[in-house]
């Protein structure tokens, strides 16, 4: 593991690009609703039951990691949470993603889930959530 000597960060990869404090999460919290915010820690607590994650605001969204990132909130609206999973496959056969997307010159699978109320992280939700929580660690 190599940690950023500015932010202290830690990455698999020695030099990895990354955004180097330029948000805090309070820059994405600030002006939300209420209720988008407590979306937004649910998942977070939900991820905090499964084992030790960080949460990293970066520029343009907030990832989650373990060893490595393993999820992202790409949006945060009035009332939803929009959150990423990347997979080496696409798991169409579900009922809870709205997307899934190959990521350019990768061999990902994002796959785009829209939270709009707690009961939203069902069964299978966590299902993903803990597959993607697994390859990050």
């Amino acid at each position: 593991m190599w940690t950023c000597p500015q932010c202290n960060q830690e990455f698999v990869n020695t030099n990895q690009a990354h955004s180097c404090q330029d948000k805090e999460l309070s820059d994405f919290l600030n002006g939300k609703s209420q209720h988008t915010i407590e979306l937004f820690y649910h998942l977070v607590n939900e991820y905090q039951q499964m084992g030790d994650i960080r949460v990293h605001p970066a520029k343009s969204m907030i990832s989650f990691a373990a060893r490595t990132r393993f999820a992202y909130v790409i949006h945060l609206g009035k009332n939803f949470v929009d959150v990423v999973f990347p997979f080496k496959q696409p798991y169409k056969d579900n009922l809870c993603f709205n997307k899934i997307k190959p990521v350019p010159g990768s061999d990902d699978f994002n796959h785009h889930l829209r939270l709009y109320f707690k009961d939203d992280l069902n069964d299978e939700v966590r299902m993903y959530m803990r597959m993607a929580y697994e390859n990050g660690c």
